[in-house]
């Protein structure tokens, strides 16, 4: 319409990613979604670790837990950052980001500041 054209409207799908909702998973069963904390890339004193020696992080935080349910009481929340076993749990990816399914009883701890 010629309103648009004189005020010079923005194209119908310039805005289209901006309202994309995010995807969220809520674990079910007794399980726990956790982000795997990054590798350090460099030691405290400057020297660049290559990524092949740097090894995993068995450290993570915690995203999302499933709900409680009468027999069981999530022991981790939210925020929590927890330490992981050496192996298990199963890698999901969302939206390029990569996560981790663990049963709560297998997670070793959680990492007190």
């Amino acid at each position: 319409n010629s309103f648009c054209t004189l005020l010079s409207c923005p194209k119908p799908n310039m805005f289209r990613a901006s309202f994309v909702a995010r995807k969220q998973l809520q674990p079910l069963g007794e399980r726990v979604l956790v982000k795997r904390m990054a590798a350090a890339k460099e030691t405290k004193s400057g020297i660049l670790i290559p990524e092949q020696v740097a090894g995993k992080v068995n450290e993570a935080t915690v995203v999302a837990v499933s709900a409680g349910t009468k027999d069981w009481t999530p022991t981790v929340k939210v925020g929590d950052t927890v330490l992981l076993p050496d192996f298990g749990g199963n890698a999901v990816k969302m939206e390029g980001v990569e996560y981790h399914l663990f049963d709560e009883a297998s997670l070793l701890g959680i990492v007190q500041n």
